[in-house]
């Protein structure tokens, strides 16, 4: 289902992407439980009293490897959540962005030994590496950045740009929207899907990152510099 290590961030970073909190401090306590800590394979989570409300959205809460819609039953069921539009004027060098593969893939250190792992990574305007996390699915290596990013209590990551392997589907465009990511990249190509929602939500969509060629698919309004831009 998942790939071991950094179980606090999945967990905590999947409450807030799926829209089960909206405040750190709606968290009392989240830890590992069972016979084998801290190496096992559950986390308890004790939230602030009242939390969460009813949910009526027929979601059943299954992380699994794939990628998928992540538990909603439906993209309108996504739309209604009440996702607010990403607010930042971040905007970001073409040329930062033309360097985040080699830096993405050189801090892959499981994918080095295995060449199974996707990842994803959080970096700065500048372009410098912040955080990095691995996982067989990219959708829980989202997770567990922001994870990490709300127990460290810097969200939302209005001034970051978030880079995953693979493609850029719908479940990873909500989620960098959840945290308030104003760049999403990835190597290769988002769905129709994630381009839609991208557009309406005010989320810079970049897919095809690889070498010093790119395509912007939503808000290219953030990608400034001297290079072309190519924009579909």
């Amino acid at each position: 289902m998942r790939t071991p290590g950094h179980d606090r961030e999945l967990a905590a970073g999947f409450l807030w992407t799926e829209g089960l909190i909206e405040e750190t401090d709606q968290i009392v306590s989240i830890e590992p439980v069972g016979d084998d800590v801290p190496n096992g394979n559950q986390i308890a989570v004790e939230l602030r009293e009242g939390f969460p409300e009813t949910d009526s959205e027929g979601r059943n809460f299954i992380a699994g490897s794939g990628c998928g819609i992540c538990g909603k039953a439906s993209i309108d069921a996504v739309r209604a959540r009440g996702l607010r539009p990403v607010q930042s004027d971040f905007t970001v060098d073409p040329e930062v962005l033309c360097a985040l593969p080699g830096k993405l893939r050189a801090e892959q250190e499981v994918f080095g030994r295995t060449g199974g792992l996707h990842a994803a990574a959080l970096f700065s305007v500048s372009g410098d590496l912040i955080a990095l996390r691995e996982d067989i699915g990219r959708h829980n290596a989202v997770d567990k950045i922001v994870g990490w990013a709300l127990l460290e209590r810097r969200l939302p990551l209005s001034s970051h740009v978030l880079m995953v392997s693979g493609r850029g589907g719908f479940e990873i465009v909500q989620k960098a929207i959840a945290a308030g990511v104003p760049v999403l990249a990835s190597v290769s190509a988002p769905s129709s899907l994630a381009v839609r929602l991208a557009r309406e939500l005010g989320l810079t969509l970049v897919g095809f990152l690889r070498g010093r060629r790119f395509v912007v698919y939503a808000g290219e309004i953030r990608c400034v510099g001297k290079r072309k831009v190519a924009v579909p």
